[in-house]
């Protein structure tokens, strides 16, 4: 019976069942929700959390293994908690539901993510072969479905939770600790927040200039995604002229991995950067891969910094277990 049910589910939901999309298809499909969102004035990778009045901050993650989903993937997610109002962020595969004891409820519809990799043919490989250079690998995207557990049930206990909220007190000092924990020189005075790559520091106003002071650690995590992209760290281009395409782009990866970053820490901020959403459309309209890419860098420097931060809290404790 049980079983019954979650064909029924599957078949009604997973993106398998559906047409066949190539990968052209499908960096179009997802650009194009994108594109929707923003027309529209809204910001894809604006938390759903305190929109829905379920879910707490966090970032998407598979309920059965504990990862956090990243990239694109995330803003996918983030838009079907957003539209259906789901009370968590945790996902599983058809099969994953089985695995964990339960089933996909008849009658829903999975949500379509992507998986990027590359490959190399094999007629490459043999003209690389036969003309002695490196063979080049092709990339591409594959598609499979997942259902947030408020779609499953049966499902057992003990399975990857939403985290709770931390309290307000907390907030502030995990912030800093990211901070710190980056080596990144940060100045605080003036009234403008910007990175200065040549001489790799950031710069704030002081706390007192937000009407929130949330606000001020969510600039400062906009700010140090741009850090990231020094070419000591993960080397993105940052000499790109204001009002650049490419500047857009970077503007980007520093949004969403301020995004991240905040979901990731338990930071509920209460404003969010617009002004580039004009020249974030024009990118995306000519480059059906730009969000893809953006996500991409975006998830990249919010990893690297939270890992530094681990780091840090690793070497904290050796300490106090030495002492």
């Amino acid at each position: 019976m049980r079983q019954a049910t979650s064909r029924s589910a599957r078949s009604r939901g997973a993106c398998e069942d559906r047409q066949p999309a190539t990968r052209t298809n499908l960096y179009d499909e997802v650009t194009a929700r994108i594109v929707a969102e923003l027309e529209a004035g809204r910001l894809p990778w604006v938390q759903p959390w305190g929109r829905t009045g379920g879910t707490g901050p966090g970032l998407p993650r598979n309920a059965l293994t504990g990862r956090n989903y990243s990239g694109v993937n995330i803003l996918i997610l983030w838009g079907a908690v957003i539209e259906q109002g789901w009370p968590s962020q945790s996902w599983l595969t058809f099969r994953q539901a089985l695995e964990a004891g339960g089933a996909v409820r008849k009658g829903e519809r999975g949500q379509c993510v992507v998986y990027a990799d590359r490959f190399t043919p094999e007629a490459e490989r043999a003209r690389a072969a036969r003309d002695g250079d490196d063979a080049k690998a092709v990339p591409f995207l594959k598609r499979f479905t997942v259902f947030n557990v408020a779609q499953c049930e049966g499902l057992r206990e003990g399975l990857a939770c939403d985290p709770a909220p931390l309290p307000e007190r907390e907030i502030v000092p995990v912030a800093e600790e990211v901070i710190a924990a980056s080596g990144v020189e940060f100045r605080v005075g003036g009234n403008r927040a910007f990175y200065v790559p040549s001489h790799d520091f950031v710069q704030v106003p002081p706390q007192p200039a937000f009407f929130e002071q949330v606000n001020y650690y969510r600039t400062c995590l906009h700010e140090l995604t741009h850090a990231t992209g020094h070419a000591k760290r993960l080397d993105r281009d940052l000499t790109n002229a204001f009002g650049s395409k490419d500047y857009a782009r970077e503007e980007l990866v520093a949004e969403m991995g301020s995004a991240f970053l905040c979901a990731a820490l338990g930071i509920v901020p209460t404003v969010r950067h617009a002004d580039y959403i004009g020249s974030w459309l024009e990118v995306l309209r000519e480059d059906h891969r730009a969000i893809f890419r953006a996500a991409s860098a975006a998830s990249k420097a919010a990893d690297w910094l939270l890992a530094r931060h681990r780091e840090a809290e690793a070497v904290r404790e050796a300490g106090r277990a030495a002492a």
